[in-house]
């Protein structure tokens, strides 16, 4: 969606692009550039590859980065390289980058998170907004309301709902009167609902019909 959304913009590599080429790693703090390089190259072009150091001793943290040509490529990595590596996409160069290797050290050693298979837990974003969350009294649960003033197309909504961990089922339904969209959305964990509102409550898509996602009653304790 993102890539899609810049390339519509009618620049070539703007912010969005630029910001899906960049991957984060933990690696063994024996690793070299080229080693780095060499167990990434796989997965496409890379323009370049940096180990993060310790600026006293000059001693690797054992954190790297491997930025690639393509969005698709990133993705690529994170989705195919082996799970020790604990790949995400990085945070903009503008954010502090000893900000973002805290944030990343802690949420992958919390014990909680480890072997956990939603990898949204793993980024410093999803962890920040899920304690901000927790002050709010709004009532939570596994399943989303999703209204649109345009119809939805089934595989599409499905689609974009599924780039969030846990989706269950999307079912899409249509008003006959105003023919506008609504569907209803159930993932397997509360955490994936609100981290699916968060991120797509005001989405606009299409471009210009902004998404209203609210939580509907799904019979569970909501306290949990």
């Amino acid at each position: 969606v993102f890539i899609a959304q810049s390339r519509a913009s009618g620049s070539h590599r703007d912010l969005e692009d630029e910001e899906l080429t960049r991957i984060f790693v933990m690696i063994p703090k024996t690793y070299t550039e080229e080693d780095l390089r060499e167990k990434f190259k796989m997965y496409g072009d890379i323009e370049y590859c940096s180990i993060i150091k310790n600026k006293t001793t000059g001693e690797s943290k054992g954190l790297g980065y491997v930025r690639y040509l393509k969005p698709s490529q990133a993705a690529l990595a994170i989705e195919e390289c082996d799970r020790s590596y604990r790949a995400i996409l990085a945070e903009p160069k503008n954010k502090s980058s000893e900000s973002f290797e805290h944030d990343y050290y802690s949420n992958c050693m919390r014990p909680e998170l480890r072997g956990n298979a939603l990898p949204f837990c793993m980024q410093p974003e999803f962890c920040s907004f899920e304690k901000a969350e927790t002050r709010i009294q709004e009532p939570v649960s596994k399943r989303l309301s999703v209204i649109s003033r345009l119809p939805f197309i089934q595989e599409q909504l499905f689609a974009l709902f599924d780039l969030i961990p846990g989706l269950e089922y999307c079912d899409v339904q249509r008003d006959p009167h105003t023919n506008s969209g609504y569907a209803v959305i159930q993932y397997s964990t509360a955490a994936s609902a609100i981290y699916a509102k968060y991120k797509l409550h005001g989405f606009e898509y299409p471009s210009g019909n902004r998404l209203t996602v609210i939580f509907l009653e799904d019979g569970n304790d909501s306290s949990e």
